[in-house]
């Protein structure tokens, strides 16, 4: 079990930022209102009442809970699974739980996840979203990461 405590500890330091920064924007920044920081780059506070850009919607509160409590689970899953000497993958998954984790705390206290970053252009505008969405999907990214380092380095069949 000590193998696990750095991530545990990771899940645990992911969770507490997003929960905090989601209480500063709930706390100061107006519903719908733009705040730009760079030309590209804006706060603008708003609820998702579905899952990643707003799917699965239709499934409600609970058919979502239960959903993110899928996911965690199969990710802990395959975490567990992971050798110990998969540093980057480990620390990848401890980020997805950590951001699932944080966004359904959300889900389960408001029922909706609170977003409030946006990348936009003149033109374009990327979905708005989270610290513990980008904590997903910067895990995913060492998990895919850590995969293609092994790969490439599996010994090649010898040629006999």
């Amino acid at each position: 079990m000590k193998s696990w405590s750095p991530y545990a500890l990771l899940v645990i330091v992911a969770i507490a930022l997003d929960q905090w920064i989601k209480q500063l924007v709930e706390n100061g920044l107006a519903f719908q209102e733009k705040v730009d920081l760079l030309p590209f780059l804006a706060l603008f506070r708003t609820y998702n009442t579905g899952i990643a850009f707003s799917m699965f919607q239709s499934f409600g509160d609970t058919g979502l809970v239960v959903i993110a409590v899928l996911v965690v689970a199969f990710v802990l899953y395959l975490a567990t699974r992971t050798p110990a000497g998969h540093v980057i993958a480990r620390i990848g998954f401890a980020l997805i739980v950590g951001g699932a984790l944080g966004n359904l705390i959300d889900r389960a206290i408001y029922g909706h996840v609170i977003d409030y970053i946006l990348f936009h252009t003149p033109v374009w505008s990327f979905a708005v979203f989270n610290l513990a969405d980008a904590f997903i999907s910067v895990g995913a990214a060492l998990v895919v990461f850590d995969e293609l380092i092994g790969w490439r380095h599996e010994p090649k069949p010898s040629q006999d």
